[in-house]
C-alpha cells in the first residue's frame, strides 16, 4: 500500500482510478466538528437565523469546490501533483514564490486541524472520565493526533483511499444518529422564531466558509493524478461538489441548532466541548471518536499534499520524509495554539480569511492557464535547469507572477481581519468578507491580458521532453 512515487507524473499503465473514487476523498475532507463550530459562529457572531444558515452552507461548497473540482482536471490531463503541474504556470524558479506561501499556508491549517483533534480527543477522555483535563494532557493528545497522522499520509494515495471510504461510511452514519436526535430534542419554535440577521452576514458567511474550502485547490491534482486522461471534467466536477456538499450542508445546519444553548461560543478556546455538553455521553462519544478519525485524515490528506510541496521547493528527501518535515512543523505550531491562543473561534476565523486570499491569487492564475492549456510536458516538469520547457525568462514566467503578486496586494487591500485591515476593507467587498474573491479576479485579468496568445514553450515544446498529452479526455 505504500506509495514511492513523487513529483514524476503517473505512467498510464498505472492510471486506473476512477471518477467515484472522488467521492470520499471529498466526503472525508470535511469531516470536521469544526464545521459545527462554523455553523455555530454563523448564529452566535453573525446573528443569522436557521434559513440564512442554509443558504450560506449550499452556496459556500457549490462555489469553492465547483473551484477545487475544475483545478482537480489538471491532475488527470497531467498525472502529476498540483504545486509540479504549477511549474508549467509560473516557470521553475517562480513556482516557488507561491509554492512557498501556499505551503506555509499549509502549516497553518495543519496546525488548527490539529489543535481541533486534540481537544476533539480531551473531550472523549472527560466524557469517560467526567475529569476536565489541563494543557500537559492537550499536548500529549496533540502529539498523538500529529504522529498518526504522519503515518496515515506517509503510506500515500492507497492508504487514503481505504481510510476516506471506511470514515465517510460511518461519519454518514452518525450524523444521521445527531440529526435524528437533534430533531426531536430541539426547540423548533426557538430555532425558527429568532429573526433574520443582515444579508450582508450571510454574504460573509459564504465568503468566510468558501475561503477555507478554496484551500484546497492547489491539492486537487494530487488526488486526481491516478484518473485515466479519458476521465470526464464535468463528471469530476460533480462528484468533488457532491461529496463536499453532503457533508458541509448537515453540519453546518446541525451547528446552528446547537447554537440555541451556546450563547458563549465565541469566547471559547475549546472549539469542540459544546458538542459534549449538548449531546448525551452515548451519542457524543462515538460521534466525537468518528469525527476524530475524520480530522485526523483530513491533516492527512494535507500532509500527503503538503510533502509534494516540499519537494517542489527543493526539499531533497523522499515523498515520505518530506511529509515528515510537515508534520514536525504543524506540531510545534500547535502546541503554541494551544498555550497562546485566547480564543479559538476568532483566530480561526482570521486564519480562513486570510488562508483564502492566499490560494485564490494562485488559483485564478492556474485556472486561466488550464482553460488555454491543452497538455503537460513530464520531463520539463522535473528539469529544473535552463533546458526546460518551463524556463521561461531566467526561470519565471513574469506574466503569471505579475498576476498572482498583484492578486495578494488587492486581495488584502480589501481584507479585515482581528488584527489587520487593509485600506480598503471598508468598502462593499472587504465588508462582506470577500478579498479572496477580489484576489481571484485580479490574478486571472492580469495573467489573461499578459499571457502571450500561442507560448511554444508553455505548451511543452521543450527539447528532448515527453508530453503528457490529453486524447479523449472528455472534456
Amino acid at each position: 500500500m505504500y506509495e514511492s512515487r513523487g513529483l514524476e507524473p503517473v505512467p498510464a499503465a498505472e492510471r486506473v482510478g476512477r471518477v467515484r473514487e472522488l467521492f470520499p476523498t471529498w466526503v472525508t475532507a470535511n469531516i470536521t466538528v469544526l464545521l459545527l463550530t462554523l455553523g455555530a459562529g454563523l448564529v452566535v457572531l453573525h446573528g443569522l437565523n436557521v434559513w440564512q444558515v442554509l443558504v450560506v452552507a449550499v452556496t459556500a461548497p457549490v462555489v469553492s469546490y465547483g473551484v477545487v473540482g475544475l483545478v482537480s482536471v489538471a491532475g488527470k490531463r497531467g498525472g502529476a501533483p498540483g504545486m509540479a503541474l504549477s511549474r508549467a504556470v509560473f516557470g521553475q524558479r517562480g513556482n516557488l514564490l507561491p509554492g512557498a506561501l501556499i505551503w506555509a499556508a499549509r502549516w497553518g491549517w495543519e496546525t488548527v486541524n490539529a489543535v481541533t483533534g486534540a481537544y476533539a480527543l480531551l473531550t472523549l477522555v472527560e466524557l469517560a472520565g467526567g475529569v476536565r483535563v489541563g494543557t500537559p494532557v492537550a499536548a500529549v493528545a496533540l502529539v498523538l493526533f500529529v504522529g498518526v497522522t504522519f503515518a496515515v499520509s506517509g503510506l500515500g494515495i492507497g492508504a487514503l483511499r481505504v481510510c476516506c471510504r471506511w470514515a465517510a461510511y460511518l461519519f454518514g452514519a452518525f450524523s444521521v444518529l445527531v440529526g435524528g436526535y437533534l430533531v426531536a430534542r430541539t426547540d423548533w419554535g426557538a430555532v425558527a422564531g429568532r429573526p433574520p440577521g443582515p444579508a450582508s452576514m450571510v454574504a460573509v458567511g459564504v465568503g468566510t466558509l468558501a475561503a477555507g474550502a478554496i484551500s484546497w485547490a492547489p491539492s486537487a491534482p494530487d488526488f486526481a493524478r491516478y484518473l485515466p486522461r479519458t476521465a470526464r471534467a464535468g463528471a469530476m466536477v460533480a462528484v468533488t461538489v457532491a461529496g463536499a456538499v453532503v457533508v458541509v450542508v448537515p453540519l453546518v445546519l446541525m451547528g446552528a441548532v446547537m447554537a440555541e444553548s451556546t450563547p458563549g461560543l465565541a469566547s471559547t478556546a475549546d472549539p469542540v466541548g459544546f458538542i459534549g455538553a449538548r449531546l448525551p455521553p452515548w451519542l457524543s462519544a462515538p460521534y466525537l471518536l468518528i469525527a476524530l478519525i475524520g480530522m485526523l485524515l483530513i491533516n492527512a490528506m494535507s500532509m500527503y499534499s503538503a510533502g509534494f510541496m516540499a519537494q517542489t521547493l527543493g526539499v531533497g528527501l523522499p515523498r515520505g520524509w518530506a511529509v515528515a518535515v510537515n508534520a514536525v512543523i504543524s506540531l510545534v505550531l500547535g502546541l503554541w495554539l494551544l498555550v497562546a491562543a485566547a480564543g479559538f473561534l476568532g483566530t480561526f476565523l482570521s486564519f480562513l480569511t486570510l488562508l483564502g486570499v492566499a490560494f485564490a491569487a494562485w488559483v485564478g492564475v492556474f485556472g486561466v492557464d488550464l482553460a488555454l492549456r491543452g497538455s503537460y510536458d513530464g520531463a520539463a516538469l522535473l528539469d529544473r535547469g535552463p533546458s526546460s520547457a518551463y524556463w521561461y525568462r531566467g526561470g519565471f514566467a513574469w506574466p503569471a507572477v505579475a498576476g498572482w503578486g498583484a492578486a495578494l496586494v488587492a486581495g488584502l487591500l480589501f481584507t479585515r481581519v482581528d488584527w489587520f485591515a487593509g485600506p480598503l476593507a471598508g468598502s462593499w467587498p472587504g465588508r462582506h468578507g470577500l478579498g479572496w474573491v477580489v484576489s481571484a479576479l485580479v490574478a486571472a485579468a492580469v495573467y489573461g491580458v499578459l499571457r502571450p496568445t500561442a507560448p511554444a514553450r508553455a505548451l511543452g515544446a521543450g527539447r528532448g521532453s515527453r508530453k503528457v498529452e490529453e486524447r479523449g479526455s472528455g472534456d
